[in-house]
């Protein structure tokens, strides 16, 4: 039996969405960090909450990978 699907809207109560951002950061972090472990590629994540604190994960350099990001000019997958 899996999990069950919830609906995807803004958490009102502010508690509560702190501590799902909280988590889901987490979750997403360390996502990224599998992929680039796995598959050998370079990540660079940033995310802004909704107090505009910072936070980042790369897994190499993220100047490197921002810099080859903003040089890159092939078309690519945009999602």
């Amino acid at each position: 039996m899996g999990r069950k699907k919830i609906q995807i809207a803004r958490i009102m109560d502010e508690r509560n969405r702190h501590v799902t951002f909280t988590k889901r950061k987490f979750g997403l972090m360390k996502k990224a960090y599998e992929l680039s472990v796995l598959c050998d590629c370079e990540i660079a994540l940033i995310i802004f909450n909704s107090t505009n604190k910072l936070f980042q994960y790369a897994s190499t350099d993220m100047d490197k990978v921002l810099l080859k990001y903003t040089e890159y000019n092939e078309p690519h997958e945009k999602v």
